[in-house]
């Protein structure tokens, strides 16, 4: 089975991540058919909304796969990882057509960086997102931090990064966190109709849109980028490889 099952219908491209038995966790060869994927959407004039979700109904992305990354063990060696993902997620947030992540469960992690990158977020009622980097000794090294700070506000991002908070679909719609809610048998459809409200304009009108808004990025594209440092000095740290193979070892209990 593919680990991104990709679907292109009238406009609109939905693209599934496909390791249910891994709580969808990102390795490399997710990374590597996302970046085919968002390669195609750039040059496909015909493509106005991306939507991407999780397989089966447990979890959206619970973020990157510890056991497979696991095996980086220094900042020169994950950081290449970083700055993939980094490179990845402005990508999609430039892309000239917009972009709804659909979260069917629980997002953990890099699982909330990668939705903060999407222009939307639609989340079941039984969603739940997980701030946990903290958890193993690790700061956001995806550009989460910053969206995040954009997202809520600093007080609140800062709050629930430092007790590795884990926020219910309610309390992240009070907070901005996403834009709307819905029931889980309803989610797919919703996210479905949703697109199709936003591709009534083509491309051209699409782009026009999303420059005009990110005007003003210059200098959060440079604090996106800056992450990657302090995520690579923690990430070759001792405590980060201790609290990373203890939990590694209790799942195989």
């Amino acid at each position: 089975m593919p680990n991104l099952k990709v679907e292109f219908k009238n406009n609109i491209c939905q693209a599934v991540v496909n390791r249910p038995e891994k709580h969808n966790a990102v390795n490399f060869e997710v990374i590597e058919a996302l970046e085919d994927l968002i390669g195609r959407i750039e040059k496909d004039e015909e493509t106005r909304c991306l939507i991407l979700k999780g397989a089966g109904s447990q979890s959206f992305i619970s973020g990157g796969d510890l056991r497979e990354f696991h095996t980086l063990k220094k900042a020169e060696d994950a950081k290449p990882m970083a700055q993939r993902m980094v490179s990845l997620l402005t990508r999609i947030e430039k892309l000239p057509c917009w972009t709804i992540a659909s979260i069917n469960g629980a997002a953990y992690g890099g699982g909330c960086e990668i939705m903060l990158a999407f222009d939307f977020r639609i989340a079941s009622f039984d969603a739940v997102f997980g701030f946990t980097q903290s958890k193993f000794y690790l700061p956001p090294g995806w550009g989460g931090l910053t969206r995040l700070v954009e997202r809520v506000g600093r007080s609140t991002a800062l709050r629930w990064l430092g007790a590795a908070k884990v926020v219910n679909a309610k309390e992240a719609l009070r907070y901005n966190l996403v834009d709307r809610l819905t029931d889980p048998k309803k989610l797919s459809g919703e996210s479905w109709e949703w697109a199709e409200q936003l591709t009534r304009n083509d491309r051209a009108f699409i782009k026009n849109l999303k420059e005009q808004a990110l005007q003003l990025a210059h200098a959060r594209w440079k604090a996106i980028e800056s992450e990657l440092d302090s995520f690579a000095k923690f990430w070759e740290s001792d405590l980060h490889h201790k609290r990373v193979q203890k939990f590694l070892d209790r799942k195989e209990d």
